[in-house]
């Protein structure tokens, strides 16, 4: 049985990001602990179930375009849950792979809230 690792497909990185996160009229700000151009880790919260889809807003460390999309749960566990990106469109996308490109480098630090 492969591990959760296992299943990765993108490169993640570690961030300290703020997500908003809507679900039936209730809003959360969610913070990610790791970030990659297929989703995030929400890091200090209670989870939502597994299959779960949620509207997402967020901002790029050193940019100021919102990027727009919706998010499945796809993992949960006590006080976390993975989130796959859905509907991303290509130029966030391209937006999100920049910044893992310059944090993936050797010595690069954790991004800071924004």
């Amino acid at each position: 049985m492969a591990s959760e690792n296992d299943k990765r497909k993108e490169t993640r990185i570690p961030v300290d990001l703020w997500i908003e996160a809507e679900r039936d009229g209730e809003l959360y700000y969610q913070r990610a602990g790791n970030l990659s151009v297929g989703g995030a880790f929400f890091v200090q919260t209670i989870p939502l179930p597994v299959g779960t889809r949620v509207s997402l807003k967020f901002t790029l460390p050193a940019d100021t375009h919102e990027i727009v999309c919706e998010g499945d749960i796809v993992s949960a566990k006590e006080l976390g849950m993975g989130v796959q990106f859905v509907g991303l469109v290509p130029a966030d996308r391209t937006r999100i792979e920049k910044v893992i490109g310059k944090l993936a480098r050797p010595g690069a630090k954790p991004t800071k809230p924004v």
